[in-house]
């Protein structure tokens, strides 16, 4: 599982330029190596905690989607289920008010012939 991460070029030259500027006067060239090594291995530490502070930041921010997402379904399916089952008062009188109108219609027309 360990994996050894090998720095980049540039990381590396970052580090060994880190590690001259802070050598000290009888510093040797392995002690300085050595401290140049160290700063690499701390920038891939930095590097991979915030590689992994944005991994939970995006899961977090999926969720939230997920449940604004869930939210929102559960309030149009309430809205329809509204809808379906609470039609408006003109929608029921016109079928009624039709069939009231052709009863008429027909009787009239019945006792005129």
């Amino acid at each position: 599982m360990n994996k050894k991460v090998v720095p980049s070029q540039e990381t590396q030259q970052e580090a060994m330029k880190i590690a001259k500027a802070t050598q000290k006067p009888g510093q040797t060239k392995e002690q300085t190596k050595l401290i140049a090594q160290g700063i690499e291995k701390g920038v891939a530490q930095y590097k991979k905690q915030q590689k992994e502070k944005a991994r939970q930041a995006d899961k977090a921010k999926k969720k939230a989607q997920k449940a604004k997402r869930t939210v929102n379904d559960n309030t149009e399916i309430a809205e329809d289920l509204e809808q379906v089952t609470a039609p408006s008062s003109t929608s029921n009188l016109l079928p009624w008010g039709l069939l009231v109108i052709s009863w008429i219609g027909f009787i009239v027309y019945v006792t005129q012939a």
